[in-house]
């Protein structure tokens, strides 16, 4: 599989992100739905395999499948435009101003959080037989996930916001490793091999991604999960989003900016050390 080496990858990351600035409106939205829809999907699937299974290693085994998909079909997340269009931005692209970032980031949320609407909803007609019957076990786990990654963080005051916020920076700590790691191969199983390793990390530690919560929130509330549309927005979504920008951007983009495209001068080497002349007799 052919490698590209971090010097070259880190000059790809930058590239990419000031391409997302530039992408038109409708573009940038139509990308950034189907993103959402595809990783709802996929979480969707992977709480179905470990409700099914009752064991949340097989269904984080399989969650990248979705993440996968959606790169590969050059869609656009809003943890991955948090890593990329800051590298634009601090390189001084032309043109790439932060306004012109906060435009993309708007318009990615916007289609993100569409796209894993319009899963949510066809989600629960699924799991209600268009609301017609009680969800399944499987809608009943996703609304208990909702419960417990709201309430379970407000009963913990502070502590909990802290907890929440840490998740959400570990999580895009991993999401934009993957990435970033479909840049490091031109081939597909390469791309496919450095996406999937720290995808499955993220999901099986249950991290919080701003973009699967607003799947699993919205799908819980319509599953009957007992929270509110303001809990969902305080005790979870809100924080996630800043931790998944913290979180992308510090442990992955500014380091590989910082070490690989803005690399630090070679210390100085020590001279090798010259022969002296009885050294030189002796040999002879």
């Amino acid at each position: 599989m052919s490698y590209v080496s971090p010097k070259e990858l880190a000059g790809r990351i930058i590239s990419s992100g000031e391409s997302k600035v530039f992408m038109s409106t409708r573009d940038t939205l139509i990308r950034a739905y189907m993103a959402g829809a595809i990783l709802a999907l996929a979480a969707a699937f992977a709480v179905t395999i470990g409700a099914k299974t009752g064991e949340p290693l097989v269904g984080a085994v399989l969650f990248p499948v979705g993440f996968c998909m959606l790169y590969l079909l050059g869609f656009d997340l809003l943890t991955g435009v948090f890593t990329l269009v800051p590298l634009a931005w601090l390189d001084r692209r032309p043109g790439v101003t932060f306004g012109a970032m906060m435009r993309n980031w708007g318009l990615v949320f916007v289609g993100n959080f569409a796209g894993a609407l319009t899963t949510a909803v066809m989600m629960a007609i699924y799991f209600t037989y268009g609301f017609s019957v009680e969800p399944d076990a499987v809608g009943k786990a996703i609304g208990a996930i909702g419960e417990g990654r709201t309430l379970g963080y407000a009963d913990h005051g502070a502590a909990g916001m802290l907890t929440l916020f840490v998740r959400g920076v570990m999580c895009n700590w991993m999401v934009s490793t993957g990435v970033v790691g479909a840049m490091m191969s031109d081939s597909l199983p390469g791309k496919v091999i450095a996406m999937w390793m720290p995808i499955m990390v993220f999901f099986y530690l249950g991290f919080e991604h701003s973009v699967v919560n607003m799947f699993l929130f919205p799908s819980g509330l319509m599953l009957g999960g007992d929270f509110t549309v303001g809990d969902y927005l305080i005790w979870n979504e809100i924080p996630t989003v800043l931790g998944n920008l913290v979180g992308g951007l510090a442990f992955v983009g500014l380091v590989i900016y910082a070490t690989h495209h803005r690399t630090g001068s070679e210390r100085a080497r020590p001279e090798p050390a010259t022969p002296t002349k009885s050294t030189v007799v002796s040999e002879a």
